[in-house]
């Protein structure tokens, strides 16, 4: 059985998918979708933490699912920019994720992750597969990627 790692990045997801769709991505017909390539054996979901009563719901309806929440707590700067960005958690959880799975799932359109999928690949022997928004996904990153998956109609809410 193909064992599998999951790593959603909450926050490109959320912006890319409203951007080029209005609308909000389907996290069970990921997991389904995913599901049909092997076990899921890890799984983690990496958001930045609001504070508010719709977020905490949405936060558990990703638990239900079978993920790991991993929350950063939003920072808004002075100048009033703001900061959360996990791309260096994901990278540590994806490296130690490795040596334990067969493959990878990216869902980001982030090209800051090109180079770690190149790295898995060619430390563990890992496959990857990326699920982006297509036009909004770094070319680099689809081609870092073993498999690229456009994020379409079957998984938008």
């Amino acid at each position: 059985m193909n064992r599998i790692a999951v790593f959603a990045d909450v926050q490109n997801l959320y912006y890319t998918v409203r951007h080029v769709y209005g609308r909000h991505f389907h996290y069970a017909a990921f997991w389904n979708e995913v599901s049909s390539h092997g076990q899921i054996v890890e799984a983690y979901a990496y958001a930045i933490d609001r504070g508010d009563a719709k977020q905490r719901q949405f936060q558990q309806i990703l638990r239900n699912l079978g993920f790991e929440v991993k929350l950063k707590p939003f920072i808004q700067r002075s100048d009033g920019s703001a900061k959360g960005d996990w791309d260096v958690g994901i990278t540590i959880d994806v490296l130690d994720a490795a040596p334990r799975v067969d493959e990878i799932v990216l869902a980001s359109g982030d090209g800051d992750f090109d180079l770690l999928l190149e790295q898995v690949r060619r430390r563990h022997g890992v496959r990857t597969r990326v699920y982006g928004v297509p036009g909004l996904t770094a070319q680099s990153l689809v081609r870092a990627s073993d498999h690229y998956q456009p994020i379409e109609a079957n998984l938008l809410l």
